[in-house]
């Protein structure tokens, strides 16, 4: 029963966490600021994690497990190449909508200054979104019978860069412009005769 607060409070820790990211752009988020965010002492921040890497680091758990159990349920539910790679960039376009706090970890904007491994993590995370891609676009051959005019490797760059550029966009506006705009529009362009 005492589990309970425990991850209610480690929830909440990490939830003012990421508001923080969203309300303070450009700021970096001090253990004192969050505890005093949270109504706790540092001492009972460091509780339930023993670092603030670690603080950083659920989050970005929660974007990967956020991300690649959607992508999951896509290639489960779609089969063509196209439709699944669309449904993957729009997934995680509305995602970082949702979550302007954590487009600033996406970024690296709130990891200046912090461990090393936090940025080989969110690194990690693209690498991971781009061989996901890659291997949509070459089971294309095999399940349609078509390919590309442009190799595999090179288009899931794109489609990572086109979606890190809107999320890039999305936290140097303030959040105001929105990763998600002018996306049917955009898409057809970027996959038009392919």
């Amino acid at each position: 029963m005492s589990a309970t607060p425990k991850t209610s409070r480690k929830q909440q820790i990490l939830e003012c966490l990421a508001l923080m990211l969203q309300t303070s752009p450009g700021q970096r988020i001090t253990t004192a600021k969050l505890a005093a965010e949270v109504g706790v002492s540092e001492a009972a921040l460091y509780r339930h994690f023993p670092s603030k890497a670690r603080m950083f680091e659920g989050l970005i758990e929660f974007i990967e497990e956020s991300i690649f159990s959607r992508i999951n349920l896509i290639l489960t539910d779609h089969k063509e190449a196209i439709v699944r790679c669309h449904h993957i960039t729009h997934v995680l376009l509305i995602f970082a909508e949702r979550n302007p706090g954590m487009c600033r970890i996406l970024t690296g904007d709130a990891l200046m200054g912090e461990n090393e491994r936090l940025r080989i993590r969110v690194h990690q995370f693209f690498e991971k979104l781009e061989s996901q891609y890659k291997q949509v676009l070459r089971e294309r051959k095999l399940r349609e019978g078509k390919g590309f005019t442009i190799n595999e490797q090179a288009l899931a760059n794109i489609l990572v860069s086109f979606s890190e550029g809107k999320i890039s966009q999305y936290v140097r506006s303030g959040f105001t412009k929105k990763p998600s705009e002018d996306f049917s529009e955009q898409w057809l362009f970027l996959l038009a005769d392919k």
